[in-house]
């Protein structure tokens, strides 16, 4: 019954969530961004503590509009297949109809999934539109094919293989294996064609165990001479501002069952580690919500200082702008690793936790740790950008500036060009998801930068769950691709008008 009721309402408002081709932002509007969601209304702005006030990153756009041309669609376009253009703009379209969120995310819920005859009709509906247009493949041969076309393209490829958080040791053991096949796998790619293998700690360390260790994390900061047995060498996992309302009271020390499986998930890290050193592949670590990233930062930390590649990072850590300590924590994070000796090196995006993050520090009587608006994260994006692009011209560190954000995107290229850094500095790299932003991620590209598409893979069944998931947090991003969709129209009208004059 319903369906019966959902679906009709949907259909009837389909028209109201469909951004129209003619209404899309200008090259020059801010498009939200990787990885973010939310709705920011505040009727005021005020400035956030950014250590470094006015960023003059924001200054240097009025001197270079055309570092990243989108008017040119023949250029930007180049090499990519017209059937690829015309699936691209249709699925994007079906996209940006709102209510398929809903809708997909009430199916996948719902019995009728567990009918048979209905559970295949619908992973070859996704199959066959949502999975091929963003992940890579259900397979390594595949997640090559893939590669291959992406290099052949111009653009780099971040393998994430889209395994679920870990409920065991057993769980645990079998992400690992999966990260390391992944690994192993990019010797048969195209020379340099992956940029990044990704792992997810909560694959090789139960959510579970990570809160509990941030929780002992959090109060080391509240109390130094609180003791932590099992803590390893690493960086500073807090700033003077960060959240740690997250621990009330004095949590109980790690049981012996639980040291043991921290000894075996460093053990998991390690071997993940080791095959990069290998193979020559550095690792990107995701980043979660608040409530585990101190443990996930803790283990990227100790895992940076005893892997890199001479003066060149081998692990990347990821820092949320979205967080208002982002940009404090990356700065002492930095500097320190710097005093170190330890080449440091981050993947800065906007961040995908918005709703919970809000809802559970209301819950506990505290403000929300996210910026009050939107405008404050940009501007909290954009600074971190500035920041690591200044400490790489200085010859430290190294960046990914993963943005859907064509302002963020323009900002720091014009920064990074001002510098005298381009493709020939590998420490600076863009990056974008596999069917998201074509035009930002080729604009890039032909203003001579390395850019990356972040490519999820694994079977249909699985990665379906992923999907629903990514395109729940990220509703805003879906519903705004109406600039790429025109600038794939625009080039599909040249392609037939050439055609048929």
């Amino acid at each position: 019954m319903a369906n019966k009721v959902f679906c009709p309402k949907l259909l009837k408002n389909l028209g109201f969530h469909v951004r129209r081709l003619n209404s899309a932002p200008s090259p020059l509007s801010a498009v939200p961004p990787l990885n973010f969601t939310g709705d920011f209304n505040a009727a005021t702005v005020t400035e956030p503590n950014l250590l470094d006030t006015t960023p003059q990153i924001n200054t240097a756009l009025q001197n270079h509009n055309n570092i990243i041309n989108f008017d040119d669609v023949k250029e930007l376009f180049h090499g990519v297949p017209t059937t690829k253009l015309i699936r691209s703009s249709l699925t994007l379209q079906m996209a940006a109809i709102e209510p398929m969120v809903d809708l997909g995310m009430w199916v996948m819920n719902s019995k009728l999934m567990e009918m048979p005859v209905f559970k295949e009709v619908m992973l070859g509906f996704v199959k066959n539109t949502f999975y091929e247009h963003f992940c890579a493949g259900k397979d390594l041969t595949e997640v090559r094919r893939t590669v291959t076309n992406l290099s052949n393209s111009g653009l780099k490829a971040m393998l994430d293989y889209g395994v679920e958080h870990a409920t065991e040791n057993e769980s645990c053991d079998q992400s690992m294996k999966s990260f390391i096949q992944t690994i192993e796998s990019t010797k048969s790619l195209p020379e340099s064609s992956a940029s990044f293998v990704v792992a997810k700690i909560t694959a090789i360390c139960t959510p579970r165990l990570l809160k509990r260790m941030s929780d002992l994390l959090r109060w080391e900061q509240k109390d130094p001479s609180f003791n932590l047995p099992w803590k390893q060498q690493s960086l500073p996992l807090f700033a003077e501002n960060s959240p740690i309302y997250h621990t009330s009271k004095k949590p109980e020390p790690l049981t012996v069952e639980e040291e043991r499986d921290l000894q075996l998930a460093h053990q998991r890290l390690v071997k993940i580690c080791e095959k990069c050193v290998e193979h020559d592949v550095p690792l990107l670590i995701d980043a979660e919500d608040t409530t585990i990233q101190p443990a996930i930062d803790y283990f990227a930390y100790t895992a940076a200082i005893k892997y890199h590649r001479g003066d060149q990072p081998l692990i990347f850590g990821t820092i949320q702008a979205y967080l208002k300590d982002a940009k404090e924590r990356m700065v002492i994070a930095k500097k320190a690793a710097e005093k170190m000796g330890v080449p440091m090196g981050f993947k800065l995006v906007r961040g995908a936790y918005m709703c919970s993050e809000k809802q559970f520090a209301s819950s506990l009587g505290f403000k929300s740790p996210i910026h009050d608006s939107i405008e404050q994260t940009h501007a909290c994006f954009n600074s971190c950008a500035e920041f690591m692009i200044e400490e790489i011209a200085n010859g430290s560190g190294a960046v990914v500036l993963a943005t859907h954000n064509i302002e963020s995107g323009r900002l720091a290229a014009t920064k990074a060009i001002d510098l005298g850094i381009k493709n020939e500095r590998q420490n600076l790299q863009f990056a974008q998801l596999y069917g998201m932003a074509e035009g930002l991620s080729f604009g890039l590209r032909n203003a001579g930068f390395q850019v990356s598409k972040y490519l999820p893979f694994g079977p249909v069944e699985q990665i379906m769950h992923y999907l629903m998931r990514r395109a729940e947090e990220n509703r805003g991003l879906l519903s705004t691709s109406a600039f790429d969709r025109q600038l794939m129209r625009k080039e599909l009208t040249r392609r037939f008008e050439a055609a048929t004059s």
